[in-house]
Parts: structure tokens; C-alpha cells; sequence
């Protein structure tokens, strides 16, 4: 099962392209849902990340990017009032 977990996050497949020899798909989801749950997943990586600290396989050094990614203005889901009703209201007491 951690195989088939491993895999699925190292080639970044769906689930339901998860290769039959690590069984079937819904199986291998379930144990990584449950060991997410239970924070098994987290112990794992506490572990592993303590032990390579302590041999000195991780460098600590921080990159930080401040690389701006820039949205159309119509990229939003939030509804916008332009051009309705409600402006040409608003609009004719700042007029008066």
C-alpha cells in the first residue's frame, strides 16, 4: 500500500490511474485517507525529517520569491455590480 501511495504523489497520477500491481485504486486511497487522518503521515515525515537533519542531509537555507502572479480582472468568481441598476442609483445622488 505505501508503495502504491508513494508512487501515485511521485508521478502525480490520479488514483484511479494507479498501476494494477499495487491492487485496486479504492483500496490504496483508503489506507493513505486513514493515515492521513490519523496523522501517521506527519509522524513519518517527523521522523525522517529529524533523522536526516541529524546526519546533515538538509540544508536550512530559505528562498524567498516574490514573483507576483497577475489575474485577469474577470479571473474572480466574486460577483461584480458594473454597469447595473444599483451604479446608476448611486451614481445620480453623487451627481445632484
Amino acid at each position: 500500500m505505501v508503495e502504491g501511495i508513494v508512487y501515485r504523489y511521485r508521478t502525480g497520477l490520479a488514483w484511479r490511474d494507479l498501476p494494477p500491481v499495487f491492487g485496486p485504486w479504492q483500496t490504496v486511497w483508503t489506507w493513505h485517507r486513514r493515515m492521513a487522518f490519523d496523522g501517521t503521515w506527519d509522524r513519518v515525515a517527523a521522523m525522517i525529517t529529524a533523522a536526516a537533519d541529524a546526519a546533515g542531509l538538509i540544508d536550512w537555507s530559505l528562498s524567498v520569491d516574490s514573483t507576483i502572479a497577475r489575474a485577469h480582472q474577470h479571473a474572480t468568481n466574486i460577483t461584480r455590480l458594473t454597469g447595473g441598476w444599483i451604479e446608476l442609483q448611486e451614481s445620480a445622488g453623487r451627481a445632484a
